[in-house]
């Protein structure tokens, strides 16, 4: 709930915008003025649908046990749990700046999502701080750049997060979420760039992105995030990769032990040392192979044949696939299997490779290459998702810590807008919509919010589109156990 708004080049503050009418008198043939008196009024009504969600599985309330808290229960006013709770909803309804909580801790709702008693915040024990039931920006801030060492001596950093615990939660949240009987899962591995901003810990730079920047590991299980890691770009981290595959497997077939895993990447993860660890501990994987000329030499005579296709057919595309053995010299060890697709397209060839330990008889060459392969496309979207509408690129602070920390808050705001996708939007025509959809069209309703001694009343726009699915969506997660 940000109320700003100026009447010249001068922006005003808050408190000024109240006592001032703006004129519109252009707009009908009566003069239209707009004030900013109307009380509580949010423009977050659909944020209940995050937070009645929140509850239901209590992705916060298992969050908040990764971090320890050394301030004194008796001396504070904001505890842990409605502080990250402040955090992420933000995030998920569409605020990325720790600077927008100046406002937003006036919003009698977004403190009632939170779980505050006063939502107004009339009993707060400083006159300054009363009607604003919410933390502000500098809690906020102490909450992300508390140092690993802290403790209950330190002046104002107080909320230590524990890194493991928290790689640890994103992995178990998935693993909580499978059945028991499940026979195959597969996982997507990929990284992306995040820009640094002048000198911060762990500036470097990337050649192929060609800017000083990090590189986040991300490993998603369909639409799930796995692993969210702020990766520095001076290096591929393989051990790093290795060690968060080792964990994940064994928590995976801890719960499902006749899982198959099978492991998904572009060819900047067909490295030596995964293909090695996935062989030895019986996980499967698909992987882009990078072209040379000695793998372009053995689809010669397939890139000829699918040329010969497409003049006969007068088709646009023609795609002719070759299954063989192939061993590169830096691997060291005997042939793998490699899947040529040999496209011949109106442009010219196009030639593409992928290596995997899968069998021809669990996966043909053609099925292996389009319906296995070509569906880890998808975590591509899923990322940008996270980026574009959760923010996970505002990794600005000064510290790598402190990134991480914001990346993982980022992250369990995709968590639980994606969830909310899963469960109260399947079969609705928001069934597939991105996050940033999902909040335009179902988080960002006007709201008028009254505080009652026994209530909060939270009325919505009348002229609300689609309330039969609010309702809906309502429905099914007051029916989740």
């Amino acid at each position: 709930m940000k109320n700003v708004a100026t009447t010249d080049a001068n922006p005003a503050s808050p408190t000024e915008c109240n006592g001032q009418a703006l004129l519109f008198p252009e707009l009908t043939a009566k003069t239209v003025t707009v004030d900013f008196a109307g009380g509580h009024v949010s423009s977050d009504g659909g944020g209940v649908l995050l937070a009645r969600l929140d509850r239901s599985y209590g992705y916060l309330q298992r969050l908040a046990t990764c971090f320890r808290d050394h301030r004194d229960p008796d001396l504070i006013e904001h505890p842990l749990l409605p502080l990250l709770r402040q955090r992420v909803y933000a995030l998920a309804l569409g605020y990325e700046d720790l600077t927008d909580h100046d406002q937003l801790r006036t919003d009698p709702l977004l403190a009632s999502l939170c779980g505050k008693a006063d939502p107004e915040g009339q009993a707060r024990a400083r006159e300054r701080d009363q009607g604003k039931a919410l933390a502000g920006k500098s809690t906020l801030n102490r909450l992300e750049l508390t140092p690993a060492d802290a403790n209950a001596a330190s002046r104002y950093q107080k909320i230590v997060a524990d890194p493991a615990a928290l790689e640890d939660y994103f992995i178990d949240e998935w693993v909580r979420s499978l059945a028991k009987d499940t026979r195959e899962a597969v996982l997507d591995v990929d990284r992306t760039d995040v820009p640094v901003h002048g000198e911060q810990e762990g500036r470097f730079f990337h050649g192929y992105y060609d800017e000083y920047c990090y590189t986040p590991l991300y490993i998603f299980a369909g639409d799930w995030p796995v692993v969210a890691a702020l990766h520095t770009a001076e290096s591929e981290h393989r051990e790093e990769i290795l060690r968060l595959l080792g964990k994940i497997v064994q928590r995976v077939r801890g719960r499902c032990p006749k899982v198959r895993l099978i492991l998904r990447g572009d060819s900047g993860f067909c490295r030596e040392e995964l293909m090695s660890w996935c062989e030895a501990h019986h996980v499967h994987y698909v992987f882009g192979l990078a072209r040379n000329a000695v793998l372009e030499r053995i689809l010669r005579g397939s890139l000829r044949m699918a040329q010969s296709m497409l003049a006969f057919n007068h088709s646009p595309t023609e795609r002719v696939f070759k299954d063989f053995r192939y061993r590169a010299k830096s691997w060291g060890r005997a042939r793998r299997r490699v899947v040529g697709k040999a496209e011949w397209t109106t442009e010219g060839a196009n030639p593409r490779f992928v290596i995997t330990n899968l069998t021809p008889a669990e996966f043909p060459a053609r099925a292996l290459y389009e319906t296995l392969n070509c569906a880890r496309g998808n975590m591509e979207n899923r990322i940008k998702e996270q980026k574009l509408d959760l923010f996970a690129q505002r990794t600005s602070t000064g510290t790598l810590r402190a990134n991480q920390l914001r990346l993982w808050l980022s992250t369990v705001a995709y968590l639980l807008v994606n969830q909310l996708r899963r469960v109260g939007l399947a079969g609705t025509r928001l069934a597939q919509a991105t996050c940033g959809t999902i909040r335009v069209q179902l988080f960002k309703i006007g709201a008028v919010v009254r505080v009652t001694a026994r209530r909060v009343w939270v009325s919505l726009s009348s002229a609300f589109p689609w309330q039969a699915l609010f309702a809906q969506v309502t429905g099914r997660l007051a029916a989740v156990t």
